[in-house]
């Protein structure tokens, strides 16, 4: 196949001049370009231009859990051999990592070079707001922009209920465009389309919240195994047991992953930044750039809160994120471990003078 053939074949998943000049020496070298369309157990699949072949990941295997082969990885992949070896991937451009649930915390990498982070949300229950948050900042932390999609939007037949309910994720998603779709009547699928037509796109959600079903519609026939809603607690069982990346019909390639029971943040303060966008701008109009918007005087944050311009669920999620993002942060940078304790040390001195202050006062 010519270079030419071979850059066509490949653009259908994303491949550009820049994948291509990133590529170059490894084209020097006679190794074939390719994408990871899935991996399971030290192996992947990966689209080239002279089709899709099973490759061993075991050469590009570091200690660093955050640097082994995934889905939506650029490889450079041997033309030859029984196995063939995966002998790099290309530096990605955005990576959506979270934290493990094990106590070692380490980071675990879902997809690389995703352009949209497509958040599932289902309409069979109450929106869990903090949790939408929680994505969104994990999605502006990996370098993709964010799309709240409400699924099985025909659950709720009332249209003026509907908008309420976006209304409210909007307002807990600034800057984010919020789609309601249904798979089952079509509506808003179209709209949705677009947006993935655009790149690459990753679906993000907990078990239940339709994303296969979703899945099926953008491609346009059942390729993802869909199974029922509990019907007792409104939740799914895990469908996707690996990350696929599927080419859509209208352009673009979308990325299925399993539901997400837990999603730790990873390293994710920018994230939480671009999450509470407005409270990081009230923060720069505090008295002092160290304020912790607990009870320091001059806090532009707590003004807003007793105005009620800043609603008090908003501040109470941004504080939990924060904690737990500086939590992780120093369980794995010794750096920020010490600035942590010295943050604590000089918090409980103030707190013990403060103390004291009042004391002397009362006396």
């Amino acid at each position: 196949m010519t270079s030419s053939s071979a850059f066509l074949a490949l653009a259908r998943y994303g491949w550009d001049d820049a994948w291509a000049d990133e590529f170059a020496h490894h084209d020097a070298e006679g190794l074939l370009a390719g994408r990871v369309v899935r991996v399971d157990r030290g192996q992947c699949d990966v689209v080239t231009a002279d089709g899709t072949l099973r490759a061993d990941t075991t050469f590009v295997t570091p200690n660093d859990p955050l640097r082994v082969v995934c889905t939506g990885d650029w490889v450079a992949v041997e033309p030859a051999g029984n196995p063939r070896y995966v002998r790099t991937y290309l530096p990605r451009r955005t990576a959506f990592v979270r934290s493990t649930s094990s106590k070692r915390s380490e980071g675990q990498i879902l997809a690389a070079n995703v352009d949209h982070a497509i958040v599932a949300v289902p309409l069979t229950g109450d929106l869990d707001l903090g949790r939408i948050e929680r994505f969104l900042a994990l999605a502006w932390e990996s370098g993709a922009r964010p799309v709240v999609v409400l699924t099985k939007a025909d659950l709720v037949p009332d249209a003026v209920t509907l908008s309420y309910l976006v209304q409210d994720v909007e307002t807990t998603a600034p800057g984010v465009p919020v789609l309601a779709v249904s798979a089952a009547t079509g509506d808003g699928i179209d709209v949705l389309a677009a947006v993935a037509a655009g790149g690459t796109s990753v679906l993000l959600g907990q078990s239940g919240a339709g994303k296969s079903t979703l899945a099926n519609a953008l491609i346009g026939e059942d390729v993802m195994d869909v199974q029922a809603t509990r019907d007792v607690d409104g939740k799914g069982r895990h469908t996707t047991t690996t990350r696929n990346l599927l080419a859509l019909p209208g352009g673009g390639v979308l990325i299925d992953t399993p539901g997400l029971r837990g999603v730790g943040l990873w390293d994710a303060q920018t994230g939480v930044g671009q999450v509470f966008a407005e409270i990081e701008e009230l923060a720069g109009r505090c008295r002092f750039h160290d304020c912790a918007h607990t009870a320091e005087p001059g806090c532009a944050v707590l003004a807003a809160l007793d105005s009620g311009e800043l609603p008090e669920r908003r501040l109470d999620s941004y504080r939990k994120l924060m904690r737990e993002n500086q939590w992780i942060v120093a369980k794995t940078d010794a750096r920020a471990r010490a600035e942590l304790r010295r943050d604590w040390k000089r918090k409980g001195a103030e707190g013990k003078a403060a103390m004291e202050a009042k004391r002397g006062r009362w006396a």
